[in-house]
């Protein structure tokens, strides 16, 4: 067995209602002065309502910064900096979907002033430490609550990462009634963006171990046999919080087992036309497994059978690749998704610019299993179109 470095969260607090439980953690936790990142959905719907409570019985202070947006840019970030030493918080909680937990791990770091946004940016870049951070996820997808990755938008169209094992969350609040207001759209493309990034995690290049196959084959077998039920009954609170265990399951995977081509085809859909993340996943997802089948197809052939249960399998792992291609295609479609680039008026003509920004993204590509080329990628988003 080769050497391998697995890091999580250490405490997972999971159960319907348990973000009522959010002030006691606080408290023990040494938190006084709470800044809580979110978004202007999350206060319109109510669904911080019963965390404030929780924090007000427990005298936890707190503030909302609630101007995330989807994409954050640095911008954001450094206005939540602001507010946050304005307040003297001593702790932060990430309310919302993966923006706004993404914001709030930078924040935890920024907020102690020992660097700059500028000089964290890349792989274990941060040499200092954070303030507490309790990570409450509204959304089963991006996994961003269990994972050591913060992605924030630098330009027009590009995106940076920061990576650090000391963006891990102190605490974690999987709470099922937190999810049953999403709509199908939304739930149908986090559940996918979630199965992306098990099956990266499971068939990453870099990094792959025995801890992050167990979570990522768990995690599909989670999403896979729950996605369809979340999304047309949305208020089945057992589908709900079997898609949001397999979203922390999959995001443990891939902090430790790193995304590759999916993600990295996706973030210039982002950053041009403000397709969400999940959706942008989606599109390309099914291209992706056909072009990495080659090598890939052994790694595919174990996991096929907890994606499609129900498929009798062949041998053939090309065979079985394309039965998966199609399968994502299939639930796309089914799920009241868009299938094409055709569909969410991407020009034709921008498909080169889009392949050389995918290139772009070397932190990403050399966890493939296969090598990525520019004409690769360009052939890719041609059959995404």
């Amino acid at each position: 067995m080769s050497d391998y470095l697995y890091s999580a969260v250490p405490d997972v607090l999971v159960g319907p209602e348990a973000s009522k439980q959010l002030g006691d953690l606080a408290v023990n936790m040494g938190i006084t002065r709470a800044l809580i990142v979110t978004d202007g959905g999350i206060i319109q719907f109510g669904l911080l309502d019963r965390a404030t409570k929780s924090l007000d019985a427990c005298k936890v202070e707190y503030e909302l910064y609630a101007d995330v947006v989807a994409d954050p840019p640095e911008s954001v970030v450094m206005d939540a900096v602001t507010k946050a030493q304005a307040f003297n918080c001593d702790g932060v909680i990430g309310f919302g979907g993966g923006s706004s937990m993404d914001v709030a791990k930078l924040l935890a770091v920024l907020i102690k002033g020992e660097q700059s946004l500028p000089d964290i940016y890349g792989v274990d870049q941060i040499t200092g430490g954070r303030l507490p951070l309790i990570q409450v996820p509204t959304t089963a997808g991006t996994g961003s609550e269990a994972t050591m990755v913060s992605i924030i938008t630098t330009g027009e169209t590009t995106k940076a990462g920061v990576v650090s094992r000391t963006l891990l969350a102190d605490k974690i609040i999987l709470d099922a009634s937190l999810t049953l207001g999403l709509p199908p759209h939304v739930t149908a493309a986090t559940g996918i963006d979630a199965m992306v990034h098990a099956i990266e995690a499971y068939t990453s290049k870099r990094l792959k171990n025995p801890l992050s196959d167990m979570l990522a084959r768990e995690a599909l077998r989670l999403l896979a046999g729950n996605i369809v039920v979340a999304v047309k009954q949305g208020d089945n609170l057992d589908a709900r919080g079997s898609m949001l265990l397999g979203a922390m399951l999959a995001g443990q995977a891939f902090a430790n087992a790193p995304v590759a081509a999916v993600h990295a085809l996706a973030y210039p859909l982002g950053g041009n036309y403000h397709i969400p993340h999940g959706l942008s996943n989606s599109l390309v997802l099914p291209h992706v497994i056909r072009f990495n089948g080659p090598s890939a197809g052994d790694l595919y052939k174990e996991i096929a059978p907890l994606i499609m249960p129900d498929k009798s399998l062949p041998d053939d792992v090309l065979v079985i690749t394309e039965m998966l291609a199609e399968y994502f295609l299939s639930l796309a479609e089914d799920l009241g998704l868009q299938t094409s680039l055709s569909q969410m008026d991407v020009p034709m003509g921008d498909l080169p610019k889009l392949a050389e920004e995918a290139m772009l993204q070397q932190r990403l590509l050399i966890n493939n299993p296969r090598e990525v080329s520019l004409d690769d990628s360009l052939e890719i988003y041609r059959q995404a179109y």
